[in-house]
């Protein structure tokens, strides 16, 4: 039996004006995998992943999320673009953690975690709160369920935004570079809530330069430069025993 892939990206291509970001992505991300985008700045990664959510709108190409056309219904051959209300129903099933954790400052972490499924799923403020203080003992946070966000540290906050992305209950996680923002020492808590999330089975997406990551918990690496996917393959292979000149070049100055 063939599983069905949680995403897949057909000839994908995103331009702003004359500046042509993506040229033609083709990649599949399997249920439950935890798939790693890697490469230089510059290089379309995270364009690709707010492609993803259709916070952008991809030019050309085909995007699916479980087997649902990203932004827009087929009909016959033609494809339709979906209402903007229609995209926003399906966005509640995807999760995204940026670099910068965007919390709502006159918030405490509970509220902020909470907000989301009142608003957005019309959910009880008890059964929301009984949710979001099990999300935040999960990310370590229990005992910060009243602080502010300006009472937390910065991987403290990363760690309260990937609990109210959590809250949405979504079938797929997308992280930009969650821990770039971060002093060194703060990362690793980060990285161990994305750790856990990967043994509970998430599919997650996750742009990053943290190699070790990769290597340890990711399934697929996918390096990428100037728009195009230059290598793919498993993260410790590639790591290890890059194909492509480009790859070597960028790993000999990261690892």
């Amino acid at each position: 039996m063939t599983v069905q892939p949680m995403v897949k990206a057909e000839a994908v291509h995103k331009a702003y004006g004359p500046a042509h970001i993506l040229k033609g992505i083709d990649l599949e991300v399997a249920p439950r995998e935890v798939f790693c985008l890697v490469g230089p700045s510059g290089s379309g990664k995270s364009t690709f992943l707010r492609c993803i959510n259709h916070l952008e709108q991809i030019n050309a190409g085909r995007l699916w999320v479980d087997g649902e056309l990203v932004g827009y219904r087929q009909k016959g051959d033609k494809i339709h673009e979906l209402k903007d209300r229609e995209v926003a129903a399906k966005r509640r099933d995807i999760g995204m953690v940026f670099q910068r954790f965007n919390l709502f400052p006159h918030m405490t972490a509970l509220a902020n975690v909470m907000e989301a499924p009142i608003q957005v799923k019309g959910e009880t403020k008890a059964v929301a709160r009984e949710r979001a203080e099990r999300l935040l003992d999960r990310v370590g946070l229990g005992d910060k369920a009243r602080n502010y966000p300006s009472q937390l540290s910065g991987g403290q906050q990363q760690r309260v935004a990937i609990a109210r992305a959590l809250a949405m209950e979504p079938k797929l996680m997308l992280f930009d570079e969650p821990t770039s923002a971060l002093d060194p020492e703060l990362v690793g808590d980060v990285l161990d809530v994305m750790r856990g999330l990967a043994e509970d089975g998430m599919t997650m997406i996750v742009v990053t330069h943290e190699m070790g990551f990769a290597r340890e918990v990711g399934d697929a690496l996918v390096f990428m430069d100037d728009g195009v996917v230059v290598e793919s393959g498993n993260p410790r292979d590639v790591l290890t025993n890059p194909q492509h000149d480009r790859t070597k070049a960028f790993l000999s100055k990261v690892l």
